[in-house]
């Protein structure tokens, strides 16, 4: 379930970086911020980095009070996301194999 909901944010994420109607931004954000804050809250009591990660990136994409950053650096964090949550799907499934 948890590499689901990653690999769907990535997806979105990657979607990002097109040029796409503004309405698109806003559904990004709203599921953005519900996905990453239950990443961090299941992560909270197991892992404190991801969930401090996962927590952070929820407080940045947040659709209520808006960080306005520009588009390029928007940019340059959908792909850190999209690197963290694929190294995260990785380093999850590694350790099921272990």
């Amino acid at each position: 379930m948890n590499n689901i909901l990653k690999t769907a944010l990535s997806i979105l994420f990657l979607g990002c970086l097109a040029d796409m109607p503004y309405g698109y931004y806003q559904f990004v954000r709203f599921v953005g911020m519900f996905g990453f804050g239950y990443l961090a809250y299941i992560k909270y009591e197991k892992d404190d980095t991801w969930a401090i990660i996962w927590g952070a990136s929820a407080l940045l994409i947040n659709p209520i009070f808006k960080i306005s950053l520009g588009r390029n650096l928007w940019n340059i964090i959908d792909i850190v996301w999209v690197i963290l949550l694929i190294y995260s799907i990785v380093k999850t499934t590694k350790n099921d194999f272990n």
